[in-house]
């Protein structure tokens, strides 16, 4: 019997990996061996307009890119673009998906209208945008100067101060329906029960949703935190589009860099030197997360048992 058991356990395993190879296969050639060519390339002097500059350097990529003087610049645009985006995506998402769970008039074809931002193909919304908040015949200036918030036209994604968070406000709009998408599918998993009995108990609205809806929207939270944080941080073809990383560098991401040294300067050990660090950035983050989250839970439970 154990036998038997034993048998078909190690059958669908097999199965398993079998229907799974195709799939790792691809990934192996999709992301795999272009990760290794990288991470090689940053340990070497590699140039497209030089064939004959080649050869192991060791950290000597690395090096020219932290001392290049926009790399402390970009670094901190690539974390403001990042941490302003995720948030903002995170309050207007957590916002209006509510609002879309409620039984409102209209509620039907408030969702469907609500995901035109996202399909909107990226080169079409960076463009548009560009034409509505250009100072001279946006329709953006125009409202604002006509509404008196503004006493004359501002030059949006041109200027030092305003291009990184007129880009972020501009990513915020194109991206929150796929968290509101997300997040009334979470909804839709929270017992009506639960808000019941909260009711009964006499809960506010805003006790219900922090001890209702929050612990139930957790779990899909987290995970779009997660991989926005990835999306919004290795983000390229928006910024470029809008403000290709200006003015005077002023909205310019680390991504901006890695394209700027690869396909400007011709430099590939460089630009893959520093895709390198930002893969290390990321990493690190999902790895000190879980396990400052880890490590605090068992400190919780020695306090308790304690």
């Amino acid at each position: 019997m154990n036998s038997s058991k034993l048998t078909k356990e190690r059958s669908n395993r097999i199965s398993a990996a079998i229907f799974m190879a195709p799939a790792i296969i691809f990934m192996i050639f999709l992301i795999g061996i272009p990760l290794i060519q990288v991470i090689w390339d940053s340990f070497h002097a590699k140039s497209l307009t030089n064939p004959t500059l080649n050869g192991f350097v060791g950290l000597d990529n690395f090096k020219k890119v932290f001392s290049d003087t926009l790399f402390v610049n970009n670094l901190k645009n690539t974390v403001v673009w990042t941490v302003l985006s995720v948030v903002g995506e995170l309050l207007l998402g957590l916002t209006v998906g509510i609002a879309l769970n409620q039984k409102i008039r209209g509620r039907t074809a408030f969702r469907s209208m609500i995901i035109v931002p996202w399909i909107v193909p990226i080169a079409v919304a960076g463009l548009t945008w560009t034409w509505m908040l250009n100072p001279d015949y946006g329709i953006i200036n125009y409202l604002l100067v006509k509404t008196g918030f503004i006493e004359q036209s501002v030059y949006w994604l041109g200027n030092k101060t305003t291009a990184l968070l007129t880009v972020t406000l501009i990513n915020i709009w194109r991206t929150f329906p796929y968290w509101v998408i997300s997040i009334l599918a979470g909804l839709q998993s929270i017992p009506d029960d639960l808000y019941e009995a909260a009711s009964i108990d006499g809960a506010s609205i805003i006790h219900r949703f922090f001890n209702v809806t929050l612990p139930g929207l957790k779990n899909v939270v987290t995970t779009l935190i997660f991989m926005h944080i990835v999306w919004t941080s290795v983000n390229f073809d928006f910024i470029w589009i809008t403000t290709e990383g200006g003015p005077n560098y002023a909205s310019e991401t680390l991504p901006i860099m890695i394209y700027r040294y690869a396909m400007k300067n011709y430099d590939i050990g460089k630009s893959s030197a520093l895709s390198v660090v930002l893969i290390i950035i990321l990493l690190s983050i999902f790895v000190c997360v879980p396990a400052y989250r880890f490590i605090k839970k068992k400190m919780d439970e020695v306090r308790v048992n304690g």
